[in-house]
């Protein structure tokens, strides 16, 4: 059973609706996450499930008593939720322990105190429990709040982009700490990130959302490898966008000849291609009827991978208005010099083909 859900919950602000009927539920130990652009909705989501945004619409249940129904709205202190939020909201004038501690006032104090203990070490700041914030580095003020929201064993973790105010290095650490917090105190958690690769690496589910509405939720496999739309394909990572028409069940690009799906004869494709399927080989001189060529125009090399530009040739048959320019992103060291001949071919499981619409994203 959900610990957590959202039914069909819509919100408006005016005449703007930030929220259009979404569903959402979080089981016990899952990691739920509300992803997508600025806008789209997914703190204003939060916010009705912590009791922090008075519902208007729908039904919000803990444990599948309900909360929130339009009729009642248990006030956020009695919802049992733990929250963390960007700006971690410290309390200056208190210790570490005295923060974290902050929460738990039914306790007695040395309960209380013992709490707090317990849950630092859980996060790794045992060792500065008597420090106050300002002597804390942003990653350890980060693992202080989220000690405090979980002294008080909620049912639920609820987190507003907790890691974007923390520079690269810390956060990739500060966030694996985390994650490994909660999948240790089995805590049902959902969290809000505009950042795909922040997505994939906490949740065991996503929810990807766009204007108010979910475009697709599963597991972050399940959305980077079989994408629903244009949208979900291109927000997680570089793409190379293509365009072909349907002939015969097959759609034709300059990157190679791709399966229609059920798009009918004669229809408008767009083509969408991750850099890293595109696979780059040396040109040979008779490189035959179906082999496709480039030129390198540039190569760089990112550290964990390399990127090489290139600049299509035409195949026969192909519309001169066709892109040219494609990128291929290759694992490890790989720079190939400016103006190398390369034969090119794609990896069709990373390649996905869409009806073309007037406002694709």
């Amino acid at each position: 059973m959900d610990i957590l859900a959202l039914e069909d919950v819509t919100h408006h602000f005016g005449e703007t609706r930030a929220l259009d009927r979404i569903s959402i539920g979080v089981e016990a130990g899952e990691l739920v996450c509300l992803l997508g652009p600025s806008g789209c909705g997914k703190t204003t989501a939060l916010r009705i499930a912590a009791g922090l945004e008075t519902l208007q619409h729908g039904r919000v249940l803990l444990d599948g008593e309900v909360v929130a129904d339009g009729e009642q709205d248990t006030p956020p202190e009695a919802r049992s939720v733990g929250l963390v939020f960007q700006d971690y909201a410290l309390f200056p004038h208190l210790t570490v322990t005295e923060n974290v501690a902050f929460g738990l006032r039914s306790l007695p104090r040395r309960e209380r105190r013992e709490r707090a203990r317990e849950v630092l070490k859980q996060v790794g700041m045992e060792g500065l429990a008597d420090a106050h914030p300002h002597m804390l580095s942003g990653g350890q003020q980060q693992r202080v709040a989220v000690a405090r929201a979980l002294a008080p064993r909620p049912r639920v973790m609820l987190m507003d982009e907790p890691f974007s105010g923390l520079d690269v290095t810390l956060r990739h650490r500060v966030r694996d700490e985390t994650l490994h917090v909660l999948k240790e105190t089995g805590t049902a958690t959902l969290m809000v990130t505009h950042d795909p690769e922040e997505a994939m690496f906490m949740a065991d589910r996503v929810a990807l959302m766009r204007e108010g509405g979910i475009v697709q939720m599963g597991t972050p496999a399940q959305l980077y490898a079989a994408p629903a739309t244009e949208f979900v394909a291109s927000f997680f990572g570089d793409i190379n966008r293509l365009q072909g028409v349907v002939r015969e069940g097959r759609v034709t690009t300059p990157l190679g000849t791709l399966d229609a799906g059920r798009l009918p004869e004669g229809a408008q494709a767009n083509v969408l291609v991750r850099p890293e399927a595109v696979r780059l080989h040396p040109a040979s001189d008779d490189g035959g009827p179906g082999a496709r060529t480039g030129r390198v125009l540039a190569s760089r090399l990112l550290g964990r991978s390399s990127v090489v530009h290139l600049a299509l040739d035409a195949a026969a048959g192909e519309a001169a208005e066709a892109p040219r320019h494609v990128h291929a992103r290759v694992p490890g060291r790989f720079l190939p010099p400016e103006n190398t001949r390369v034969e090119i071919d794609i990896d069709p499981q990373q390649a996905f083909v869409f009806a073309a619409q007037p406002d694709a994203a």
